[in-house]
């Protein structure tokens, strides 16, 4: 039997819907919002708008390329949180108003688990999913965990920044460097033209599988402001060395604690997830360890590394399948507690 769930994401400044069939994705279309480029960040209140602007268009868009009508459609899952309030309560509302027009479950997904459940989607018969357990590195600009997967809803987060995030340490470095926003891509880009031996950085020393990206960024500030005394042109002349340098460090930061956690846990199903699994560096760092740790390693196609509906809409038909709906009365959620 094929069943027909339609995702919606609008945690951030991306609007995303996605129809997928059982595991497989028919569509996923995202709006992103270029307004925020020129504040250097996403600035929540022009977010919101924007989604209220793109979420039916983009719903249309969706189920168009899908080559279905919404009366075919099972159920609705949406993203209840974490993220911008202003933006979720969008993508929520819409999502409760239209599970009620067409008399359709409603499903909620929280966005964290989302990222990690990306890998449970099978676009071809051929592509290899996770087993349990498993360990998922998830990397945003917003979250930096390593969370033991379990089961499909039976995941515990055995690490986490307790400062920054990853994503965020990226973005920092590139605004230093002048770089336009977003910038982790770019820091990512100019990365494989540069020498990532030019320029060391301190790593911090967390305990346990805990990470901090505070004073990383710190001292790349520093390195940058004390050369531009000594030269006007430090950044225009070593641009490309210091982004390779600062992504080799933030890389080697993120593999260490994950092989730590990965060889004390008896693992060797690991994968990686969020907006960071886009980064080429992390991407064949994890790569290498397929022959020398014999890793089995899961990394998202690109679609699917950033904030994206496919995602929710995989989380909704594994929770359509175990009956998970949800009760009109939820409420988004900004932030998220110690579960995952």
């Amino acid at each position: 039997m094929s069943t027909f769930i339609l995702g919606i994401e609008s945690s951030c400044d991306d609007t995303s819907a996605a129809v997928i069939c059982n595991s497989k994705i028919l569509s996923n279309v995202v709006a992103n919002q270029a307004i925020h480029k020129k504040y250097g960040g996403v600035v929540p209140e022009l977010a919101s708008r924007a989604h209220q602007q793109n979420i039916i268009p983009v719903i249309d868009s969706a189920l168009k390329e899908a080559n279905i009508n919404k009366n075919q459609l099972h159920a609705i899952a949406f993203t209840r949180g974490p993220g911008l309030l202003g933006s979720l309560l969008v993508g929520s509302s819409f999502a409760k108003s239209f599970s009620l027009g067409l008399g359709i479950p409603l499903i909620e997904v929280d966005h964290l688990q989302a990222h990690i459940l990306a890998h449970f989607i099978q676009d071809n018969p051929d592509d290899k999913i996770p087993q349990f357990p498993f360990l998922c590195l998830t990397v945003s600009g917003g979250h930096t965990q390593i969370v033991l997967v379990k089961d499909h809803f039976e995941m515990t987060i055995i690490g986490q920044t307790i400062d920054d995030a990853a994503g965020e340490a990226f973005d920092k470095a590139a605004k230093i460097l002048g770089l336009p926003y977003p910038g982790g891509p770019l820091v990512d880009k100019y990365a494989k033209l540069g020498n990532p031996e030019i320029f060391h950085f301190p790593e911090p020393n967390m305990p346990d599988y805990d990470y901090s990206f505070s004073g990383l960024k710190t001292s790349f500030l520093y390195k940058i402001r004390d050369e531009l005394k000594l030269n006007a042109n430090f950044i225009e002349e070593n641009r490309d060395d210091l982004c390779a340098s600062i992504q080799k460090t933030i890389v080697q930061v993120l593999i260490k604690k994950l092989e730590i956690a990965a060889k004390e846990l008896g693992i060797s199903e690991i994968a990686i997830a969020g907006g960071v699994s886009a980064n080429s560096a992390l991407r064949q760092s994890l790569l290498d360890r397929l022959e020398t740790l014999r890793w089995n390693v899961y990394i998202p196609k690109f679609a699917y590394t950033t904030d994206n509906a496919a995602m929710i809409a995989i989380t909704g038909y594994l929770k359509y399948i175990k009956k998970e709906f949800t009760d009109f009365k939820a409420t988004s959620y900004a932030r998220k507690d110690s579960r995952v």
